[in-house]
């Protein structure tokens, strides 16, 4: 699976941002997803999972209740709509497939190359 993060940008403190994730090779639909993040100085952290099917999702403490994670199986593509973003938001933000939509990085085979968001106080 090839996997290209898009979407990212400069956007103010309370607004919002929607990431792509689109996928390419073997049977998207077979893979679990997530979105993880890197920040300044900082080690890459979970932030979203969803199951094959997009009934089961999960997402970090930080994050829930603005983040929101979705797929579209046809379509091969993964979203993370980001609203009430904050400056410690401020990350480049990968997409990843993998059997088990875990918060483990290592339960994750393929990663996208990330896309910056930078969220201005």
């Amino acid at each position: 699976v090839q996997l290209q993060a898009s979407g990212g940008g400069l956007v103010q403190a309370g607004g919002s941002l929607r990431l792509s994730c689109a996928a390419s090779g073997r049977t998207f639909s077979n893979y679990d997803m997530g979105w993880f993040r890197q920040g300044p100085g900082k080690e890459r952290e979970f932030v979203a999972g969803i199951g094959w099917s997009g009934g089961i999702t999960h997402y970090a403490d930080s994050v829930k209740g603005r983040f929101a994670i979705s797929r579209d199986n046809a379509k091969k593509m993964v979203y993370l709509q980001m609203n009430g973003l904050r400056p410690e938001d401020t990350a480049v933000y990968y997409c990843a497939a993998g059997t088990v939509a875990s918060a483990n990085q290592d339960r994750y085979s393929y990663w996208g190359q990330g896309t910056l968001v930078t969220v201005s106080s």
